[in-house]
């Protein structure tokens, strides 16, 4: 069972995955960092200085009670809260990371479609001539003998 095992971890596809996930894990980590710390500042100080973390709904005050100034003030207290700024946040996050894997995979389509039309050139061509198949390369048709340089 145990050699089983090894043999599935070290399938180059889980390694793979691994390596996947591992790179997925810290690049969400720089796009929450993105995200908080870049994007919604500028975005909450054109809104008039609203802090998106912060946008919430009480919807069972805490002791004490509400007002609170701050999320965190809020769950302190033990309020249950509707928190829709942080949603806001993680949308925005998620579309971050949506547009950067859709860059990414156009980016690779197009390396493949590139590839695929390297291998797709043609390497033979018709004789106008006598119409037999010859080399792309050919200046003679070696079938009937005419002249293709012209």
């Amino acid at each position: 069972m145990l050699k089983e095992f090894k043999d599935f971890v070290m399938r180059g596809n889980v390694i793979d995955m691994a390596v996947g996930i591992i790179i997925g894990a810290a690049f969400g980590t720089i796009i929450k960092s993105l995200v908080a710390d870049v994007i919604m500042p500028p975005i909450g100080l054109l809104l008039g200085g609203v802090d998106f973390t912060n946008l919430f709904t009480v919807l069972q005050p805490g002791t004490p009670g509400a007002p609170y100034a701050t999320l965190v003030d809020a769950q302190t207290a033990g309020a249950v809260t509707i928190n829709y700024g942080v949603f806001i946040n993680s949308l925005v996050s998620f579309l971050i990371v949506g547009f950067a894997m859709f860059l990414l995979i156009k980016g690779i389509n197009s390396l493949n479609k590139k590839e695929e039309l390297a291998e797709e050139e043609p390497t033979t061509k018709e004789c106008p001539f006598c119409k037999l198949e010859i080399a792309i390369e050919a200046t003679r048709c070696p079938h009937c003998t005419s002249d293709l340089s012209k």
